[in-house]
């Protein structure tokens, strides 16, 4: 079950940010200042739909607070957990506008550089961060590197770093994925056998410092594996079809 804040989400907007989360409130005040700061400056006229999975803290309770004060913030909130790719696809469901991007409520990437995806967009269907000079651990940044070289020679997506919380998609690609537990990791080959096109960019890259990561070696190395051959079962089964005339 879905708790919504309302029915329609953003459609006077140009660009929702989705913003995962699950028992992040340490983070929450921060995300707030961060995204009210980038909605000054973003280069599209853009709103934040919070998306709470199942949170068993105190963070639904601060971001009623936040969306009450803020006028372009928005949440739906999880019945109980149900995993990052949930997360997504419900934003990705509710979200009413015409571009849809994503960050991790824990802001080890930075708003701001939404604008460099966002200036590229228009001429692609996914444009996604890579994330340069990362500054997580060393073994995080090793089962990272390895996950992404396993993923790349299933998908040939050509992507360096598909786990990067900082996307943006044309909408009507987005509402088109096929999603299941997992495929958050690929996103750029769900566009590509949209026969859409995908670009990476290099963004800012920051250490966590408030609140705990959710992932370890199982659901970085394991899981990923596991989620390739869930892939290639969908791409031979994947249809993909172009209306060119109605009546």
């Amino acid at each position: 079950m879905i708790h919504l804040q309302s029915n329609i989400i953003c459609m006077e907007y140009k660009f929702t940010i989705i913003v995962p989360l699950f028992n992040e409130e340490e983070n929450l005040l921060r995300v707030e200042k961060e995204l009210a700061n980038y909605l000054d400056i973003a280069i599209k006229n853009s709103c934040v739909l919070f998306v709470n999975d199942g949170s068993n803290d105190n963070s639904l309770a601060i971001i009623k607070e936040i969306c009450n004060r803020q006028n372009a913030f928005h949440y739906i909130s999880f019945e109980k957990n149900q995993g990052l790719s949930a997360a997504i696809k419900a934003g990705f469901d509710y979200a009413a506008t015409e571009y849809i991007g994503y960050i991790d409520s824990d802001l080890q990437t930075d708003p701001e550089d939404f604008n460099l995806l966002l200036d590229k967009i228009e001429d692609y269907e996914l444009v996604t961060g890579v994330r340069s000079n990362r500054k997580d651990s060393f073994v995080k940044n090793m089962s990272s590197r390895i996950a992404n070289g396993i993923r790349r020679s299933f998908t040939h997506d050509k992507m360096d770093d598909t786990g990067c919380p900082l996307k943006v998609i044309k909408s009507d690609y987005a509402k088109r994925i096929p999603m299941f537990k997992g495929l958050h990791r690929f996103l750029p080959a769900m566009i590509l056998l949209q026969n859409g096109k995908i670009l990476q960019i290099p963004v800012r890259h920051y250490p966590r410092i408030a609140g705990k990561a959710k992932f370890h070696l199982t659901n970085r190395l394991i899981g990923p594996l596991l989620d390739c051959f869930a892939y290639l079962w969908m791409k031979k089964k994947y249809i993909n079809y172009k209306v060119i005339d109605k009546a």
